[in-house]
């Protein structure tokens, strides 16, 4: 890499929220207060984070996604939105929403379209193909229910 491009750089986006570099912010971002997105993660156009979102490195967030707050994003986790790539045409995407207090693991992927529901985890590793209801935890390939977020909890 260049000598000329700085690395593990903070990156002050405002209301408290910082961005570590190398990294890529859309144009359009909306960020709440208090967020934190990582080094080598990648936030796409007209994305809106809420208050305390935790973006770690080497996530992707497609254009259009939704964070709610409190949503933690583990390290290369992929929100997608474009269910038939390249389609080139934005008015067939369909963008992730992701309610309060959603966990998405590491390495995790969301195919276009599909919510993940108030205070749910998507494990790591996971592949969601339809939607996650909320306090619910799912796992595997295709993603299905494990738990009930209140176990999840209680193992913790």
């Amino acid at each position: 890499m260049p000598d000329n491009i700085p690395q593990n750089v903070r990156i002050d986006l405002g209301n408290h929220s910082v961005a570590w570099s190398p990294c890529t912010i859309g144009v359009n971002l909306e960020i709440g207060s208090n967020c934190s997105i990582g080094s080598l993660a990648h936030i796409g156009r007209n994305v809106v984070m809420g208050d305390d979102c935790r973006i770690q490195g080497g996530a992707y967030i497609a254009d259009g996604c939704i964070l709610g707050n409190q949503v933690f994003v583990g390290p290369n986790a992929t929100l997608l939105n474009d269910r038939y790539p390249p389609s080139g045409n934005k008015a067939l995407w369909q963008p992730i929403n992701v309610h309060d207090g959603a966990v998405i693991g590491g390495g995790a992927t969301v195919v276009p379209g599909c919510d993940i529901g108030k205070n749910s985890v998507l494990a790591a590793g996971a592949v969601l193909t339809k939607h996650l209801p909320e306090e619910e935890v799912w796992s595997g390939n295709p993603a299905k229910f494990m738990m009930q977020r209140s176990e999840y909890e209680s193992k913790r």
